[in-house]
């Protein structure tokens, strides 16, 4: 009796471990990859003829096309803070990309190699909890490589202390202003590279602008976007066995122009001779065309090299992939987004790109795909944005959401099932003048020039006018009315004064 005891025990015992290791299989994994500029328009599957993005495309033809998603700030910083808090920019407490400048000279390369307290983007609170850290605290493995952007290395602010177990990459925005920077971050440590500081100042020092030769310092030896690839791919390799969120924040295709010269070549064989740019807000480009699609078809290669690598461990049918972009396509010249049509069917212009709260600067593509869970090939025009990941991703990790954020789960949508829809959708920006946005149902209202004082709102259908070219508020001025009822309840008083547009307060 005592050995059919004992045997039944070990059993039991046996049968606990796999179950739980089964159990906590069960759970999927979610890569959530966020491109840099990105525009609605600069990806095949939403239009894009001259830039090849198969893998991307590819994604949407086995899961599902979102054609109403916006980002949650048009700019880079603030949307990453509204996408790890869950909060929108009426609350989130990063709202604009303003440097932390008073610690000193933190544009200069050299500077910040010297002390590393010049590096990095004012942090987030203490008090404030990521999606990440969520995930982790409930049995995730998370990860992150590419572009932080919320909190210097030396604060409380990094990633490894928000939520992330394993970090590579940048921890300040501009230190991406270079591609082939002097070093990354290995979670607290500088992983020092074989690159030089080339200044955001330096030109081509007299020599001929269309020999190629001639712009060699500017490309190197350590390449961050393919350092930054190999990490993630070593993550999912080591974390596996349990489930995993990776978020893979590139920064590409974000200026300098840099790019791997295999799809340079390509590019200047299918595109033709073309002028360099050699103006100095960035660093010079023989190519520009060419190099600008070469940098956006070496994110999506590596889109491909992510699902192989699921794949070859087992792990694709259990792994929800996100791919989107952190905001609107920039709108400095040697990006020629005409040539391109990088905003798609919005406006391709300086003011309603990046950096504005029109369509082009704030909707965005994005696409996600899991098989057997979402139906391949097809499409949502669910109204959504950035904040909603946090919610999202708690639902499907059937967690508790810890605190209420101003997002709403889009789990039913992925899933072909009948979807909670928001009442709006807010921004506000200040900077660019001072910028508030709503979307309510088909309606959008903008507001400008918010720092010299109180704004009439303009009012756009979009459902027949997505250029925002017609001002409608004079015929809808109970739209208009309710409109404002929201935009009063959506913006808080930033903590940060920097942030503080007058006239909303």
């Amino acid at each position: 009796m005592k050995f059919l005891a004992n045997s039944v025990l070990f059993f039991l015992l046996i049968f606990s471990f796999f179950g739980c290791e089964s159990s906590k299989k069960e759970r999927p994994n979610i890569i959530y990859i966020l491109a840099d500029d990105l525009g609605y328009g600069e990806v095949g599957i939403y239009g894009q003829k001259f830039i090849e993005t198969p893998n991307i495309d590819n994604l949407a033809k086995t899961g599902m096309l979102f054609t109403n998603h916006y980002s949650g700030a048009p700019v880079c910083a603030p949307a990453r803070s509204v996408l790890m808090t869950g909060m929108h920019m009426g609350n989130t407490h990063i709202r604009a990309n303003g440097e932390w400048s008073e610690r000193g000279d933190v544009w200069s390369f050299q500077a910040m190699f010297d002390d590393p307290n010049l590096e990095g983007q004012r942090p987030l609170l203490d008090s404030i909890v990521t999606v990440a850290k969520v995930l982790n605290d409930n049995g995730y493995k998370t990860g992150m490589v590419g572009k932080w952007g919320l909190g210097a290395p030396l604060t409380n602010s990094i990633p490894n202390k928000k939520g992330f177990d394993f970090f590579y990459g940048y921890n300040c925005q501009r230190q991406a202003h270079t591609l082939y920077p002097t070093h990354l971050w290995k979670n607290e440590k500088r992983h020092i590279l074989e690159n030089y500081i080339v200044t955001k100042q330096e030109d081509l020092d007299g020599k001929d602008p269309y020999n190629k030769e001639s712009y060699n310092k500017f490309n190197q030896n350590d390449y961050a976007p393919t350092l930054m690839h190999n990490e993630a791919l070593d993550f999912i390799d080591k974390n596996h066995k349990d489930p995993f969120f990776l978020y893979y924040a590139s920064p590409l295709p974000h200026l300098p122009l840099q790019a791997p010269e295999y799809w340079v070549e390509y590019y200047n064989k299918k595109f033709g001779e073309e002028e360099p740019y050699i103006g100095k807000s960035y660093y010079p480009n023989r190519t520009p065309k060419a190099t600008y699609a070469a940098m956006i078809s070496y994110l999506d290669e590596q889109v491909g090299d992510l699902i192989n690598k699921l794949k070859e461990i087992g792990e694709y049918e259990n792994t929800l992939i996100i791919f989107t972009s952190d905001n609107g396509p920039t709108h400095v010249p040697h990006v020629d987004t005409k040539f391109f049509n990088s905003t798609g069917i919005f406006v391709n212009s300086r003011y309603t790109m990046k950096g504005s709260v029109n369509e082009g600067g704030l909707r965005v593509p994005m696409i996600a795909s899991w098989p057997n869970v979402i139906k391949a090939g097809s499409s949502s025009d669910h109204v959504s944005a950035f904040y909603d990941f946090f919610e999202t991703a708690c639902d499907i990790a059937d967690i508790k959401s810890p605190f209420n954020t101003d997002g709403i789960s889009f789990y039913p949508t992925l899933k072909g099932e009948k979807q909670e829809k928001h009442k709006y959708l807010y921004w506000e920006y200040p900077a660019s003048g001072g910028l508030q946005a709503i979307r309510m149902g088909k309606w959008k209202g903008l507001k400008k020039d918010l720092l010299k004082g109180k704004s009439e709102l303009k009012l756009f259908d979009l459902s027949i006018d997505p250029k925002e070219l017609n001002d409608l508020s004079s015929k809808f001025r109970e739209i208009v009315s309710e409109m404002e009822d929201y935009l009063k309840e959506a913006h808080s008083t930033p903590d940060l004064e920097n942030f503080i547009i007058p006239s909303l307060e």
